[in-house]
């Protein structure tokens, strides 16, 4: 089966996460990507290593290493660029603009290329020269001050939503413009701010705002007692399930789930803001059910019973998750410095495209067959760069 995008190819000079996130998606829907580090590599690899935080945000990609401090090396990207649909870079502000590599350069050389810049608050405005990384851009969002309890301080999120989150938003963007390209035949340049980026995933939080007279509170784990966080039975950090019964329906399932039909008509819980005048008593009620189970039968029990709910996973359940298991998502793979490995896989699935998974690239691994191949250079021309520390 072939992929949906055989035949794209990208130049991926990108580090961290908010560009591999990006150049990664591409590459499981089938884009070549040749992945650009210098000497020291990527410093997400960690003094460059292969450290876990590396591979799992770079496989299916090839390494090459070139020292674009050096003209020559400088020289040999230009030369490569015309064989590539798409250049992808985040750097720190100025970094592109110091190698000398930016839009006008390659589109010299390749005027058809798709140039994709991710930068923490985009290319202009009075925050454009400040760094950025994942938890700057939620702080700048909003992601920050609608996280936490009601009466306690902004708190930060868990999930690099400002990181992947933009890099997802990238890839569209560059799917976009390639489909673009195939019809007029025309590149363009594609700039993403990580700010702007992340508040698409605060557009919720944001339609409570009357369109932007006044802030979002922090609600915790919610408002309603129908839907929040109950603990269970193991009394471990995450021994707990999130119940989320919206409708009048779904309170009513969630009473008889737990051998409580008779609460559904009580006066004191018969509407939404009877419960929450009385969320303390219902609450108590609803926790002394849960904590009776885990997490998981807690779980399963409001589900079957048609009450939205879940177990509260932690990083380490998914990789035994009986679901995601039986969809095939949690994959294993080869990896020459950590061994068998396993990872979490793609998540779209599609009839005609299929991509099998390759684990992240040793640093430089295929430097040699990449510069070969895109410049038509023999072996002793291939080794002369490596001699001369031009490519590694």
């Amino acid at each position: 089966m072939s992929a949906a995008l055989d035949g794209l190819r990208i130049l991926d000079m990108t580090q961290y996460e908010a560009g591999t996130s990006c150049t990664q998606c591409l590459a499981w829907l089938g884009a070549d990507v040749v992945k650009v580090e210098p000497p020291t590599g990527d410093p997400g690899r960690g003094d460059g290593g292969d450290r876990e935080y590396f591979v799992v945000w770079n496989s299916n990609k090839r390494s090459v290493v070139i020292d674009l401090r050096r003209p020559e090396g400088r020289d040999l990207l230009l030369a490569m660029a015309p064989h590539y649909d798409v250049f992808v870079e985040n750097y720190g502000p100025g970094v592109i603009e110091k190698l000398d590599i930016g839009y006008d350069t390659l589109r010299a050389v390749n005027p058809a290329i798709i140039y994709a810049r991710i930068k923490g608050f985009g290319l202009d405005g009075p925050w454009a020269h400040y760094k950025c990384f994942d938890m700057v851009a939620q702080a700048a969002a909003g992601a920050f001050s609608i996280t936490g309890e009601a009466d306690g301080p902004p708190m930060r999120p868990g999930p690099t939503t400002g990181d992947a989150g933009t890099g997802v938003q990238m890839a569209l963007a560059i799917a976009a413009a390639y489909a673009q390209k195939l019809r007029t035949g025309k590149g363009q340049f594609i700039e993403l701010s990580m700010q702007e980026a992340m508040t698409y995933y605060l557009r919720t939080a944001v339609s409570g705002t009357r369109f932007g007279e006044r802030a979002t509170p922090r609600r915790g784990n919610g408002g309603l007692p129908t839907m929040t966080l109950y603990p269970c039975s193991g009394g471990g950090a995450n021994d707990y399930v999130y119940v989320m019964a919206v409708t009048e329906r779904m309170w009513r399932s969630l009473a008889e789930v737990i051998g409580r039909p008779e609460l559904a008509a009580a006066p004191r819980f018969a509407t939404a803001a009877e419960r929450l005048a009385n969320a303390d008593e219902l609450q108590a009620i609803i926790a002394a059910w849960t904590q009776q189970r885990d997490k998981y039968e807690a779980m399963q029990a409001l589900c079957d019973g048609g009450v939205p709910a879940s177990a509260v996973l932690d990083t380490k359940d998914l990789f035994d998750n009986p679901h995601l298991m039986a969809r095939g998502f949690v994959r294993e793979v080869d990896h020459d410095v950590h061994g068998r490995i396993r990872l979490l896989g793609w998540p779209a699935r599609m009839s005609a495209s299929d991509v099998p998974l390759q684990a992240a690239p040793l640093l430089g691994e295929h430097s040699r067959e990449v510069v070969a191949a895109d410049l038509g250079l023999g072996a002793g021309d291939v080794d002369a760069l490596v001699k001369a520390g031009v490519i590694g």
